[in-house]
């Protein structure tokens, strides 16, 4: 509750609110609490919503009661045609595949189990996928990266046949692809796109939980149900996709003749040259096909300032998680809430959109809130958004992205996921020296973090954003259970049906988290200046590109 004299100073008018010293943002932030993240997060999450799977009615209820929620904080609307959502069309895609995949050596065979051992998705939205019998080509990383002088497909033509690929990048050269820090060409989409453009009739990624981040589980319940791609992607395309285990891996080389361990040692060179295993599959998908929308919700709270006005901080959160699920679990339980993921993600956003809407002082900046959708899809709510953005790309002055929130308490340390890349930082540690806290970069950085988020959509169109992940040094609890917690939940939670509200979860630290986000927000929104890569960053020359283009306060 406000202090009487917060109370009285909120009914001044702004020109007497010069006369004092206190800020009116910090008094804003006391309206961010438990209770109202708590509620957001138990509607979005509950099993009536059923997980919010693109293109269902429940994807519809999600996008309404977003849209109610900022039209009740006075919002305006920031979609088509003065609505309050973009629509993103959608091809859904569920794929089915045969109970067994075979692979045939000169003079024996291994089958594998699907769902067990394999999992395959069609790579075409058509009713039949028909992979003729094809040998199968170990690529190592199945990376082709003239910057750093590589190309895993420069001594073979795979065209027509199926590659094989290992889920990582190269890590043991710490002045290549940056070491153990994981970049886009590690991850799988990139992969599978890659493999696409060299002709590859299917990809096979090999999955271990070191180089993915998550069990084998993961792909099992994200790769099951429907698939989804944008309708007007009309990007290089193979007939299948698809994972293995890494036991199964072990098999298909010792099929070959061949030790995968030493493949793997031989990958890490640029002197690698791919490995034509000498054996081959084939595979039949049938499949069901559905044109299908799903939509970013987006509203606006106009800045204050004639100058810097058509210039947008934007805050985004994805609103999707995976629906129903194909296959029920041990409980008897087939809903991904997606509680965590992503629903504290929404309810974050939100809170953050009520304290700038009850906010005395009014940011210079205009307020662009962005629900977007299909995140667990492939980024394509994001994705969609950058290639058809609502305002011009450059006058976007920074972007926060919430993707999961902070469900152990109050840390002492706080995760920057792309730490060292954007003016961003500065602002961070600013605030975070007011919380007390210290900040620290990703602290498992072989996930590739920074390019499994939507920030990474708006940072290819030159957009500098922040991602934060909770911190894993919990205040009053032991070193390590932080990170311990951390694990656990990717372990067993992740992407499953367990990702469900609980009451007992200690949210003071996610109230921490947001107050910190609103005051890193707010800064953006009254700077002098819109925020900027660093020098020689992956993403500055987009910028650039961008400011040219809008011509923005940055020029």
């Amino acid at each position: 509750m406000k202090s009487k004299l917060a109370s009285s100073i909120s009914l001044l008018p702004l020109f007497f609110l010069g006369l004092f010293s206190i800020d009116a943002f910090v008094l804003g932030q006391q309206n961010i609490d438990q209770a109202t993240i708590a509620g957001h997060i138990r509607f979005l999450a509950d099993d009536q919503i059923e997980g919010r799977g693109p293109g269902t009615k429940a994807d519809e209820l999600t996008q309404l009661y977003i849209a109610t929620q900022m039209q009740g904080m006075g919002y305006q609307p920031a979609g088509e045609n003065d609505t309050w959502t973009q629509q993103v069309p959608l091809v859904g895609i569920t794929s089915q595949a045969p109970a067994k995949m075979e692979i045939v050596g000169d003079n024996q065979s291994i089958s594998l189990k699907y769902y067990d051992e394999f999992i395959a998705v069609s790579g075409r939205a058509q009713p039949t996928v028909e992979l003729p019998k094809s040998e199968i080509v170990f690529v190592g990383f199945g990376i082709t990266a003239p910057e750093y002088d590589w190309d895993d497909y420069q001594s073979i033509d795979v065209k027509d046949k199926i590659v094989l690929i290992m889920n990582n990048d190269p890590e043991d050269d710490p002045e290549l692809f940056e070491g153990r820090r994981r970049l886009y060409y590690g991850r799988w989409d990139y992969k599978y796109a890659n493999a696409a453009r060299h002709g590859a009739a299917a990809a096979i990624i090999i999955h271990t939980t070191p180089s993915a981040g998550y069990p084998f589980s993961v792909i099992q319940t994200s790769w099951s149900g429907e698939e989804s791609e944008l309708g007007e992607d009309n990007s290089p395309r193979m007939l299948v996709k698809a994972w293995v285990t890494d036991e199964v891996a072990h098999r298909i080389a010792e099929l070959a003749n061949q030790d995968l361990d030493a493949l793997r040692k031989s990958a890490n060179s640029r002197q690698f040259k791919a490995v034509p295993l000498g054996v081959t599959s084939s595979l039949r998908l049938s499949c069901e096909i559905r044109n299908r929308d799903t939509a970013n919700v987006l509203g606006l709270l106009p800045g204050s300032d004639p100058q810097l006005a058509d210039e947008y901080v934007i805050l985004m959160a994805h609103h999707d998680h995976l629906g129903l699920a194909v296959q029920r679990d041990a409980t008897g339980d087939n809903i991904y809430n997606g509680a965590i993921d992503n629903a504290s993600g929404v309810a974050t956003l939100l809170a953050l959109a009520k304290e700038f809407a009850l906010s005395t002082a009014k940011p210079k900046r205009s307020i662009l809130l962005a629900a977007v959708g299909a995140e667990e899809q492939g980024l394509l709510g994001s994705k969609y958004f950058a290639a058809h953005p609502t305002v011009p790309v450059g006058k976007i002055a920074g972007l926060v992205n919430m993707d999961g929130l902070n469900f152990l308490g109050r840390t002492v340390d706080l995760q920057v996921i792309g730490y060292g890349k954007s003016s961003i930082d500065a602002l961070v540690q600013q605030a975070a020296t007011g919380q007390d806290r210290k900040v620290v970069p990703d602290q498992f950085i072989d996930r590739g973090y920074y390019y499994r988020s939507d920030q990474f959509s708006l940072a290819k169109v030159g957009v500098p954003g922040l991602y934060l992940h909770a911190g894993t040094t919990v205040r009053g609890k032991p070193e390590g259970w932080g990170r311990e917690q951390l694990e656990a939940w990717t372990e067993k939670t992740y992407h499953q049906p367990g990702d469900q509200y609980d009451p007992n979860w200690d949210l003071s630290g996610a109230v921490e988290d947001t107050q910190l986000l609103f005051e890193i927000a707010s800064a953006m929104a009254n700077a002098d200046e819109m925020q900027s890569w660093k020098a020689g960053d992956e993403f500055e020359a987009a910028r650039k590109k961008a400011i040219a283009e809008a011509g923005s306060s940055n020029e």
